[in-house]
């Protein structure tokens, strides 16, 4: 087995380079993605076999998520270093087809139409759009607006620095109004081009940075009033650059650094997956 290991402001994941294995990509990402006993990130990639630049993406707990915006973007850097494509060229996951550019250091993704309609999150929230509903978490009552990127989100604006976020975000992940469950933002503005978020993302928990987490923030400000329609967001590991245009097509923008190239152990996968 052959890992091809990037992040992207810390928020970092492993490509499947090849040979790709056969069986359960579930428990091989679990254990893949285990920082104590594996080579340890925040999701697995998995290129579809036969398939040109098309991925499949796993959460560090076995379930498979819709799309990512940095695990997107570091598959489009493991493609171009890996399989010389040209440094423009579309990267396909579920029923998406996302343009992806790679400009020295940074990789752009074009990442589709953020809708806020409860039914294309999906969420359970009350309204046409899901714009600053109230929604009781944690003994708390959250202002919260709910995006839909192919992936659920739940955005909170306010000062983080004051609450829980850590356990307010493993709430709202698992909140009986998001039947998928969703990932969740708490976001600060600093003025109406910039913003400064912390992340609990779904299946993995807090994350330095995330790519449709920033893009979710941007959406929901924009849509909200809140922001402007070009936005750097700051999350923990660094800024990201976020354009959301009329209509609310959103535009991704910021590096990806290569780690290496692993081989686990031979006896690693026998031993990290009895009988698998």
């Amino acid at each position: 087995m052959r890992l091809w290991k990037a992040h992207a402001l810390g928020n970092d994941y492993l490509v499947l380079a090849g040979p790709l294995p056969t069986g359960d990509l579930p428990r091989l990402a679990v254990a893949l993605c285990d920082r104590h006993r594996g080579p340890g990130a925040d999701g697995l990639l998995v290129p579809v076999p036969g398939v040109a630049c098309r991925v499949r993406i796993f959460n560090p707990d076995g379930s498979e998520a819709e799309t990512s915006g940095n695990g997107i973007r570091i598959f489009a850097r493991f493609l171009y270093e890996e399989h010389q494509v040209p440094d423009t060229f579309d990267v396909s996951v579920g029923d998406r087809v996302v343009a992806c550019a790679v400009r020295g250091g940074d990789v752009e993704a074009s990442m589709g139409r953020a809708s806020f309609r409860p039914e294309q999150v999906p969420c359970l929230l009350p309204g046409p759009e899901a714009l600053d509903v109230p929604l009781a978490v944690e003994g708390r009552t959250l202002t919260c607006t709910a995006v839909g990127l192919g992936n659920p989100h739940c955005v909170v604006f306010g000062a983080f620095e004051a609450l829980p976020w850590h356990d307010i975000g493993r709430a709202l992940e698992r909140h009986p109004c998001f039947p998928h469950r969703t990932n969740v933002q708490f976001a600060r503005i600093t003025n109406r081009s910039r913003v400064e978020i912390r992340i609990w993302e779904r299946g993995a928990g807090v994350t330095q940075a995330s790519g449709s987490s920033a893009c979710a923030v941007a959406a929901a400000g924009v849509r909200t009033g809140r922001l402007d329609p070009v936005v750097s967001v700051r999350s923990p590991g660094g800024v990201v650059r976020v354009r959301v245009d009329p209509g609310f097509d959103l535009h991704l923008a910021g590096p990806v650094s290569p780690v290496g190239e692993f081989f686990p152990h031979p006896g690693w996968l026998e031993a990290a997956l009895p009988g698998g």
